[in-house]
């Protein structure tokens, strides 16, 4: 497991205290309970977990939480992304240290008139810049979000330069015919989708797995994906109802409080806003989960 994100892994949301400060216990709690479900690892801090709004102190000091809580280092990743090369080193030395190897790097974002080049000239700097054989990171592509997309070329050329150091790519693109062409131009990386609605087709075509953000809520569901039972049709459905939502994460996370009981889990940081309810967005989650996923 620890060469490179495989299987069934997840996006986790990121609960958070009164304060606007990370709930650091109500995350071990949740991963603990994805654990259960047959999830093999979370990702904290990535998109779902709001992981933008977070600097690197904070992403350290719930590493060192989740440790003391008894999540082992070999079930974590981490979303390592940020503008400023520096802060990402600084993270990537910072988790190693705690025994961490996942760290999930965007390319440096704003900048959207970067080259293929300078892409991977920032990668470089963050690798050379960290200087640790231990590290396996996955480039993280999610051009839709991050406005800034890494290039097929690219990818197999990092592969190239540093091998198993650069161990995987996750492709949140939603599109697979890109999925195809990663798999075609860097075919040793261990490339997850994010698009749960892909996760059979890309298992077929040589994926690793999933990291994924719906398995907060529905994790039968994508197991059952994972598993390759006929459920591509609910999971779809499931996915549609979060995503034809203003706003994907406070919407996960109403869900998540609907499921829980709890409406700790409503909170988000700005620029997001809250969601006061997510008990509809439930029920219509508990109707296309009521027939077993056999």
């Amino acid at each position: 497991m620890t060469e490179a994100i495989r299987g069934f892994w997840v996006a986790s949301a990121t609960p958070l205290a009164t304060d606007g400060s990370v709930d650091s216990a109500k995350l071990a709690a949740h991963a603990k309970q994805l654990f259960g479900k047959g999830v093999d690892g979370v990702v904290l801090f990535g998109t779902t977990g709001e992981g933008t709004s977070f600097n690197v102190p904070e992403r350290v000091a719930t590493i060192e939480a989740l440790l003391k809580a008894g999540v082992a280092p070999e079930r974590i990743g981490i979303g390592g992304g940020f503008p400023a090369i520096s802060d990402s080193i600084a993270l990537t030395r910072a988790v190693l240290g705690l025994g961490l190897r996942h760290v999930l790097l965007l390319p440096p974002y704003f900048d959207r008139s970067a080259t293929p080049g300078g892409i991977e000239d920032a990668f470089a700097a963050i690798i050379d810049g960290v200087a640790d054989d231990r590290l396996r990171a996955s480039l993280y592509h999610i051009p839709q979000v991050s406005g800034v997309a890494i290039p097929t070329g690219v990818a197999a050329s990092l592969r190239k330069r540093y091998g198993k150091v650069v161990a995987g790519l996750k492709d949140s693109s939603g599109d697979f015919k890109q999925f195809q062409a990663f798999r075609a131009a860097a075919p040793e990386l261990a490339i997850t989708v994010g698009n749960e609605a892909d996760i059979a087709r890309a298992i077929a075509a040589g994926g690793a797995g999933t990291i994924c953000g719906m398995a907060n809520v529905a994790p039968d569901l994508v197991k059952g994906m994972l598993d390759g039972k006929d459920v591509e049709v609910r999971m779809q459905a499931a996915i549609d109802i979060v995503a034809k939502t203003p706003s994907f994460l406070p919407t996960l996370k109403a869900i998540l409080a609907a499921q829980t009981g709890d409406t700790g889990w409503l909170r988000v940081r700005p620029p997001l806003r809250a969601l006061s309810d997510g008990s509809a967005f439930k029920r219509q989650l508990d109707e296309l989960m009521a027939p077993a996923i056999a």
